[in-house]
């Protein structure tokens, strides 16, 4: 299948990154890193979520960056609910796409959002009726779906069944998420193959976590299949829980220098994109996750 002209980036490092570091970041500095990446042109951005602060206290505060982020035409200001209420609290917020999450493992399904696979998805049954009635898109995300840190290996067959579900319940779209990171170039392959047979590839997203250094290669078969949707984290946000020391999500920089290289259109500035991450490092402390990044300052340096 011939590669993509243009790929829609998904930024989730306001949101997936930020809500792995240690301790919580100001509203101001959360909606200065949104409006930096709008400035740099991505035009989906993760925004924050709507979970208990109790559990995820980075979080707490996202309607207070709804209501200060700038919210450009065009640009999606996404948020994660894990349930009924979630929504109506990103309803409050004035969200108008929300993201919702289930496992391709149970061993995961039941230690991160302690139930069943099934109950989980039975869990959505209300989320999706009432987005229905609101007019509120849903985007559907599955974790571990190339291999779990509790259960090891996945089957496609599996992950083809769950993501077939989601969009039968109403999401527009799923999103595949090698949440260990444990995945090669050739399982994708084959995970896509299989979940397309039920999913059209336009209705896929690939979501790959560099653990073991293998995103891009995974991004780059995933384009091969047809999938034309990537999230990514800016500076690379975001350790991986599994893996202590380890980085996690792939850094949007090395994703969009990637890209470029290809020929492939994202409608972002690589540029731009580079400052929102090296600000965001700066205000936490924290060497810069992308190795494109690292050396074009470097360069700018000599």
């Amino acid at each position: 299948m011939p590669l993509p002209h243009h790929v829609r980036l998904v930024e989730v490092g306001p949101r997936d990154g930020l809500q792995n570091e240690r301790h919580p970041i100001s509203v101001t500095d959360r909606v200065r890193l949104v409006n930096d990446l709008t400035e740099a042109g991505v035009s989906h951005i993760e925004t924050g979520s709507f979970v208990s602060p109790k559990w995820v206290p980075q979080m707490a505060d996202s309607a207070a960056v709804f209501a200060g982020i700038m919210h450009s035409p065009g640009v999606r200001y996404t948020a994660l609910v894990p349930n009924l209420q979630g929504l109506q609290a990103a309803i409050g917020a004035g969200v108008t796409e929300v993201a919702v999450f289930a496992a391709a493992s149970e061993g995961f399904s039941q230690r991160n959002i302690n139930c069943s696979i099934s109950e989980s998805l039975q869990r959505f049954a209300p989320v999706m009726a009432a987005a229905e009635r609101q007019d509120i898109r849903v985007r559907g995300y599955i974790s571990c779906v190339l291999g779990c840190p509790y259960d090891g290996a996945v089957a496609p067959s599996q992950v083809a069944s769950i993501a077939a579900e989601l969009i039968a319940m109403g999401c527009y779209e799923v999103s595949l998420g090698d949440t260990i990171g444990v995945g090669v170039a050739s399982a994708t392959s084959r995970l896509i193959d299989r979940v397309a047979a039920q999913v059209p590839p336009g209705q896929l997203a690939g979501h790959f976590h560099d653990t073991y250094g293998q995103a891009l290669s995974n991004i780059y078969a995933a384009l091969l299949e047809g999938v034309s949707v990537f999230d990514s984290s800016v500076a690379g946000l975001g350790g991986c829980p599994y893996a202590p020391g380890a980085s996690g999500n792939v850094a949007s920089e090395d994703v969009l220098y990637m890209l470029q290289g290809m020929g492939i259109d994202t409608g972002v500035d690589l540029q731009r994109l580079v400052a929102a991450g090296q600000r965001i490092c700066d205000v936490l402390g924290r060497p810069n996750g992308s190795k494109v990044a690292r050396a074009l300052l470097a360069h700018e340096q000599e």
